[in-house]
C-alpha cells in the first residue's frame, strides 16, 4: 500500500487524483490533504478517503475546518507552515498541485524527503527549476511530471541514452484563438478565453492556453526535466489534442504518446509508476478521430511564445519573472482590468524592466517572485482596458 499526500486537493487535479485513488482504495493510504481555503470540499475528502490529517492554508479557515472533522479522528491544522509540515511528513507519493509560487516551500518540503513528488503546477521547474531539481539530485527525490505533456514524454524518453535523442516536440493544441488575427484577440473577453476546445481546466491555465504561454512555460519545464539542449525542444501546433507530445531519436524515428484529453490519463500514469493502472477513460477511437493536423505555432500573433523561449536562453532569474509577470497579468484580465493583448505586453515591459541575479535559493526565487509582481502590477495600473 502506497501512502499519499495531495497539496492542493480540492483543485481540478486535486480532484482528479483523488478519484484515481478512490477507485482502489485497497492500495493508497492517503496520509494528508491540503487545500487553500474550500473547507468543505477538504473536509468531505478527507472523510471519504480516512485522511490522518487535512489542513488548509487560510489560517482563518482553521476554526471551520476544525469543525467539519470533529469525531472523525482527521487531525486538522491551518496555515502555510502548516502545509509545509504536512509535506515533509514522508509519503511516499505526493502529488504537488498547489497553484502559483505558494506551492514552492511544500513541493521543496516534499522533495527533502527523498520520495516521490509529482509536479502538476509549474512554478516548481519555472521559477525555481534549477534549485528544484539540484535538491531533487541530493535527496535522491523522484520528480515526475503529471503536465499531459511532459508526462507523454516522459513515457517516450530513453533516460539511459539520452544521445540518442535527436529534439523533443511539444505539442500545443493552439487555444481558443488558434485561427484568430491579432486585431481579432484584441476585442476577446474573459469567457471566450477560457473557452478551451478540447481541456476542461481552471481559469488561469485556460487563459495561458490562449495565449499560447503555458506551452512557453512547458517549454521551460521540458528543459528542466529532460536531459537535451534548449535547441532540442520544439512546439508545434495540434489541434485535436490526442498526441500529447512525441520524442524523435536519431535514427529518425519518432515515438509519440496518445490518449484521450483527460488528466486523469497522466496522474494514473504517475500514481502507479513504476506500474499501470485502469481509469475510467473510453479507448480511443482512433477511425472516428479520422485525422490527425499539425501546424507550426505563429510568434507574430502569440509573443508570449518567443518571451518564454528567450527567458529559457538567458536563463537565471529570467523564467521566475516571466512566470510572476503572466501570472499578475492573467488574474488582471480575468478581473476585467485588462485586455488580452496587453497580458504578452506586461510580460516583456517587466522584463525589460527587471533583471536581477540568478537565484541560488529558494528564498531568493521567492523575493524575485514577489518583486516581479510588484513591477507588473505597477504597469497594470498603467492600462486601460
Amino acid at each position: 500500500m502506497k501512502t499519499v499526500t495531495i497539496l492542493g486537493a480540492t483543485g481540478s487535479i486535486g480532484g482528479s487524483t483523488l478519484d484515481l485513488i478512490e477507485r482502489e482504495p485497497e492500495k493508497f493510504d492517503v496520509l494528508a490533504l491540503t487545500a487553500n481555503c474550500d473547507v468543505a470540499k477538504l473536509a468531505a475528502a478527507a472523510i471519504r478517503t480516512n485522511a490522518k490529517r487535512a489542513v488548509v492554508a487560510d489560517a482563518a479557515c482553521y476554526a471551520d475546518l476544525k469543525t467539519a472533522l470533529a469525531g472523525t479522528g482527521i487531525e486538522a491544522a491551518a496555515g502555510a507552515d502548516a502545509v509545509c509540515e504536512t509535506a515533509a511528513m514522508g509519503a511516499d507519493w505526493t502529488m504537488a498541485a498547489i497553484v502559483g509560487c505558494a506551492g514552492l516551500k511544500p513541493v521543496m518540503a516534499a522533495i527533502e524527503q527523498g520520495k516521490t513528488v509529482v509536479l502538476a503546477n509549474k512554478e516548481p521547474l519555472v521559477s525555481a527549476g534549477d534549485v528544484i531539481v539540484a535538491a531533487a539530485e541530493r535527496t535522491g527525490a523522484t520528480l515526475l511530471p503529471a503536465d499531459s505533456e511532459h508526462n507523454a514524454i516522459y513515457q517516450c524518453f530513453d533516460f539511459d541514452r539520452p544521445e540518442g535523442v535527436r529534439r523533443i516536440i511539444l505539442t500545443a493544441s493552439g487555444g481558443p484563438f488558434r485561427t484568430k488575427s491579432r486585431e481579432e484577440m484584441r476585442g476577446m473577453t474573459v469567457a471566450q478565453a477560457v473557452a478551451h476546445p478540447n481541456w476542461s481546466m481552471g481559469a488561469k491555465i485556460s487563459v495561458d492556453s490562449a495565449t499560447l504561454m503555458n506551452k512557453g512555460l512547458e517549454l521551460i519545464e521540458a528543459a528542466r526535466l529532460f536531459p537535451v539542449a534548449n535547441d532540442q525542444i520544439e512546439i508545434i501546433c495540434h489541434p485535436q489534442s490526442i498526441i500529447h507530445s512525441m520524442v524523435e531519436y536519431v535514427d529518425g524515428s519518432i515515438l509519440a504518446q496518445l490518449g484521450p484529453s483527460d488528466m486523469r490519463v497522466p496522474i494514473a500514469h504517475c500514481l502507479a509508476w513504476p506500474c499501470r493502472m485502469r481509469t475510467p477513460m473510453a479507448p480511443l477511437d482512433l477511425v472516428a478521430i479520422g485525422r490527425l493536423d499539425f501546424e507550426a505555432p505563429d510568434a507574430e500573433r502569440f509573443p508570449a511564445l518567443r518571451l518564454a523561449r528567450e527567458a529559457l536562453d538567458a536563463g537565471g532569474a529570467r523564467p521566475a519573472i516571466l512566470n510572476a509577470a503572466n501570472e499578475v497579468a492573467v488574474a488582471a484580465f480575468l478581473a476585467g482590468e485588462l485586455g488580452f493583448l496587453e497580458i504578452a505586453a506586461i510580460v516583456e515591459d517587466t522584463l525589460a524592466r527587471y533583471d536581477p541575479a540568478a537565484p541560488e535559493a529558494l528564498d531568493a526565487v521567492l523575493a524575485i517572485d514577489a518583486d516581479a509582481r510588484r513591477i507588473a502590477g505597477e504597469r497594470v495600473k498603467d492600462c486601460v482596458v
